[in-house]
C-alpha cells in the first residue's frame, strides 16, 4: 500500500458482519468490506472459501479408511518427458502412503537423485546406491536407508554414479532384468511386507528405465496439464507397449496423474477432459495443482507432504493416495488375471 493511499476507517458496529443483504451506506468500512478486500481482491491470495475448502478437505483425509493392499504393489512412475512432476509424485506419493501407516520402500533410479534429495537421504558419488545394486556388487538390504519422514519408509538411493551404469552394464547377461533379480532376492530375505515399492524412473527410455519396467507390474504416469503433455503421451504409451510385448508381459499401466493443475484455465480443464476420455479407468479424479509449496519443499530435503502439511499440494497427493488405495484390490485383480492368460 502506497503512502498517499486513503483507508476509509473501519466500522465498529459489529453486527453488520455477514448481513450482506443490507447495503453499506455510511461510507465506513465494515468487517465483511475488510474480509473481502483482503480474501476477493483479485490478486491471487488464496480466498477464504478456499481455506475451509481445504481445512474440510484435510480432515475428511484424516478420518478416511486408507486400506492396505493385499499384496505389494509395485509402481514405477515414468514419463519420458522432463518437467512434468514425475520425481515430485514419486515422493509425495511414497510420504502420503507413509503416513497413513502404509509401509513404503522407494528406489530411486535416476542419476540425478532427486528424489532421494527430496526424502532427506545422502547420495553423494560414492554413496552405496542403485548403482552398486544394478551391477550387482552389493544387495538391496546393503543400500536402503529409513527416510527421516517417515520411519516406515525406506529409500534406496540414487547418485551421479548410476549415469555411466547403462554402458557398463550393456554386454551383463540379463541386463535388462538386473533390478528385477535383486528386488526378489531382497524380499526373500527382508523381514517385513511392503505395501507399496515406488520406482522412480529417470526421463528417458534407456537401460535404467526398461530395468525399472521389468521390476514392476505397473506403471504410474503423471501428465502435465498441458498440449505438449499429449504428444509426449502417445510416444511413452508406445514404448510401454514394446516393453509389454518383449520384456514383462504383465505390466499394465494402471494409473494416470494430471499434475501442474491450474484451475483458473480452461487449458488444463480440457487437457484433464481429454486424457479422461480417452483412458477413464486409470486416470484419479485427483489433480495435483501448480503450487510454489510443492517447488519449495525439495530445498529443503523434504516432501510437501510434511514441509506444508495443510497446503493444497500436500493435500492433493494424499487425496490422490487414498484414491490409488481404494483401486487396489481391483488392479491386483487385473495382473493377476493377466499372469493366468485371460
Amino acid at each position: 500500500m502506497t503512502a498517499s493511499k486513503k483507508v476509509k476507517p473501519v466500522s465498529r458496529n459489529t453486527s453488520e458482519v455477514g448481513e450482506q443483504s443490507t447495503p453499506n451506506t455510511s461510507g465506513m468500512e465494515t468487517a465483511t468490506d475488510i474480509l473481502n478486500r483482503i480474501f476477493a481482491d483479485g490478486t491471487g491470495s488464496v480466498s477464504g472459501a478456499e481455506m475451509a475448502d481445504l481445512s474440510a478437505r484435510y480432515q475428511a483425509l484424516r478420518q478416511a479408511e486408507f486400506p492396505h493392499p493385499t499384496k505389494t504393489r509395485f509402481i514405477a512412475v515414468a514419463n519420458q518427458k522432463g518437467g512434468v512432476g514425475k520425481t515430485t509424485t514419486t515422493v509425495n506419493l511414497a510420504c502420503a502412503f507413509a503416513e497413513f501407516d502404509q509401509r513404503v520402500l522407494v528406489i530411486d533410479m535416476d542419476p540425478q537423485g532427486n528424489a532421494s534429495t527430496a526424502l532427506g537421504v545422502a547420495h553423494e558419488s560414492g554413496t552405496p546406491s542403485t548403482y552398486d545394486v544394478l551391477e550387482g556388487r552389493l544387495g538391496i538390504d546393503d543400500v536402503k536407508v529409513v527416510s527421516p519422514e517417515f520411519p516406515n519408509l525406506e529409500v534406496v538411493p540414487s547418485s551421479i554414479d548410476l549415469s555411466g551404469a547403462e554402458l557398463e552394464v550393456a554386454d551383463m547377461p540379463n541386463r535388462n532384468q538386473l533390478m528385477k533379480k535383486a528386488v526378489a532376492d531382497y524380499l526373500k530375505v527382508c523381514h517385513h511386507h511392503y505395501d507399496y515399492v515406488l520406482v522412480d524412473c529417470p526421463p528417458s527410455l534407456g537401460l535404467l528405465v526398461l530395468n525399472a519396467m521389468c521390476s514392476v507390474n505397473e506403471v504410474l504416469i503423471p501428465v502435465q496439464a498441458e498440449y505438449y503433455a499429449l504428444e509426449g503421451l502417445q510416444q511413452l504409451l508406445h514404448t510401454i507397449g514394446l516393453v509389454q510385448q518383449s520384456y514383462n508381459p504383465y505390466l499394465v499401466i494402471s494409473t494416470m496423474l494430471l499434475t501442474m493443475y491450474d484451475r483458473r484455465t480452461l487449458l488444463s480443464k480440457e487437457v484433464f477432459d481429454q486424457v479422461k476420455a480417452h483412458y477413464p479407468e486409470i486416470v484419479l479424479n485427483t489433480t495435483i495443482p501448480r503450487s510454489v509449496k510443492i517447488s519449495e519443499a525439495p530445498s529443503f530435503r523434504q516432501s510437501v507432504v510434511t514441509y506444508d502439511p495443510k497446503g493444497a499440494g500436500a493435500i492433493a497427493y494424499e487425496e490422490a493416495a487414498l484414491e490409488i488405495a481404494q483401486r487396489s484390490e481391483q488392479v491386483l485383480e487385473h495382473i493377476a488375471n493377466r499372469r493366468q492368460g485371460e
